[in-house]
């Protein structure tokens, strides 16, 4: 097997455990409203540039159906971080759409329709529950995309999340950071001479990336079994100006708060939980039964160009802001 030598100015973050604190176990804390643990550097709060300004972290995912089903609706879903300078309590928002359609089309509602759109929700969610303070910054993180649909993302989706914001506020001007997280790809990182797995924290940033574009590579968990399989991370779009030490730390501090874990896992957890959030909703819902109700009462929307979809009954008022996901 052809293994790959790192280059000698490999970028190192050593995982600390006593950095990290587990605050209580209880397994069905979420659920209620509680928390399972919070990091350390939460509550000093000392995350470069986010314990500073009011900041909005965003995950956003879709979910599909199986391959054979065709006309199954897919479920976009997008949570948001609360009580900021928290970065470990989120609350989702999940809406339906056409199937296998990749782009999320519901980020943003006009006025005049029912739906405010999923992210109008963080926004509002994130006012009331941070003190009455407007995100200054907002960090998107997604999931799902190919590199052929970044434009899209930047054109289509990262606009609707600015019309969002513009319609609760006109003169309101928030800093965006939008980045995306692939899994599935090839590259795998290995010690020279030893057989062990590269150590939780490894941050790759020269040398295998793009010449042009700014990407990373982050092995962020601890493999137990076989090779572990870093995340790419994409940032098609930095308003916020992270340095680079600093947006890779704020990555894998993020890799921490995955509340079904006390350890790192291999992708920040607001994806985790938007990718959660998706899939449950989608096992919650017949489609089936809902698609038989639709096509007599005529209820549903579109999207341009598709079949009517059938709209998701709305998230009770105490479980839309609870992890119910997790």
């Amino acid at each position: 097997m052809q293994k790959f030598v790192p280059p000698p100015h490999l970028i190192l973050i050593e995982t600390v455990l006593l950095h990290y604190c587990l605050l209580c176990t209880n397994p069905f804390s979420n659920q209620l409203g509680g928390m399972n643990s919070l990091l350390q550097i939460e509550m000093s709060p000392s995350i470069p540039l986010v314990s500073k300004v009011p900041t909005l972290i965003l995950g956003m995912d879709v979910s599909h159906g199986s391959p054979g089903q065709s006309d199954i609706p897919s479920i976009a879903a997008v949570v948001g971080s609360r009580e900021w300078p928290l970065v470990s309590k989120y609350r989702a928002s999940v809406r339906s759409q056409s199937p296998k359609l990749e782009m999320i089309d519901s980020l943003f509602k006009p006025q005049g329709t029912d739906d405010d759109g999923l992210v109008r929700e963080c926004l509002i969610d994130f006012y009331t529950s941070s003190g009455k303070r407007k995100p200054d910054q907002i960090i998107i993180f997604r999931d799902g995309v190919s590199e052929s649909q970044f434009n899209q993302v930047l054109n289509i989706e990262l606009d609707q999340i600015i019309e969002a914001c513009k319609f609760l506020d006109e003169n309101w001007n928030p800093k965006f950071t939008l980045i995306v997280a692939q899994k599935n790809h090839h590259t795998k990182f290995f010690i020279p001479g030893s057989p062990e797995n590269v150590p939780p924290g490894t941050v790759v940033d020269n040398a295998v990336c793009h010449p042009r574009n700014y990407d990373f590579y982050m092995c962020a968990h601890a493999g137990m079994i076989g090779t572990t399989r870093p995340t790419h991370y994409h940032i098609l779009h930095d308003e916020i100006h992270f340095a680079a030490d600093d947006l890779q730390d704020l990555v894998h501090s993020l890799s921490y708060v995955y509340q079904r874990s006390t350890t790192a896992i291999s992708v920040v957890s607001p994806i985790c939980y938007a990718h959660l959030a998706a899939a449950q909703v989608a096992q919650f819902i017949k489609f089936d039964e809902m698609s038989e109700t639709s096509s007599s009462q005529g209820g549903g929307h579109t999207s341009a160009g598709s079949a009517p979809v059938q709209e998701l009954p709305r998230l009770h008022e105490k479980v839309r802001s609870s992890m119910f996901f997790c």
